[in-house]
């Protein structure tokens, strides 16, 4: 039984999630990534390579630390999250599909397929896994 995308738990998602995106591009110009440090202590994050090799896997702590050192090698870039997809699996679990652009001074630095799989927890939404892939 599918559930309405369009009920009060998808609106309060999104409108979370749109500050989830302002957020970021706070981050990409402070160098402060608390902001976005919305993950379970048990997140992980798979990532691909190009071609077929296996996904490399970051814990929580080792994401924290990639996204501090990303956000300080881009520093004033800025993030854009384009085809932007939500649906919420129940009430409590809701999954994000986009292309996320990291662009500066007008050129694309990077571009990869996200997928976040966001949980709510203790009445806070909270990312608990995500999968990214670059696009060539």
């Amino acid at each position: 039984f599918p559930l309405p995308q369009d009920n009060e738990y998808a609106n309060e998602f999104t409108k979370m999630h749109d500050e989830f995106i302002c957020n970021w591009n706070q981050a990409m110009s402070s160098g402060d990534t608390s902001s976005v440090e919305k993950m379970s202590d048990d997140y992980y994050v798979a990532f691909f390579n190009r071609g077929n090799e296996k996904p490399i896997i970051f814990t929580k702590q080792e994401a924290i630390n990639g996204m501090e050192q990303s956000v300080k090698h881009f520093l004033g870039a800025n993030k854009k999250f384009e085809n932007r997809v939500i649906r919420l699996r129940d009430n409590e679990n809701a999954v994000v599909f986009y292309e996320q652009l990291i662009v500066k001074d007008e050129e694309v630095l990077a571009r990869l397929f996200t997928i976040e799989n966001w949980r709510l927890i203790n009445e806070k939404w909270m990312v608990i896994r995500e999968t990214e892939e670059p696009i060539n």
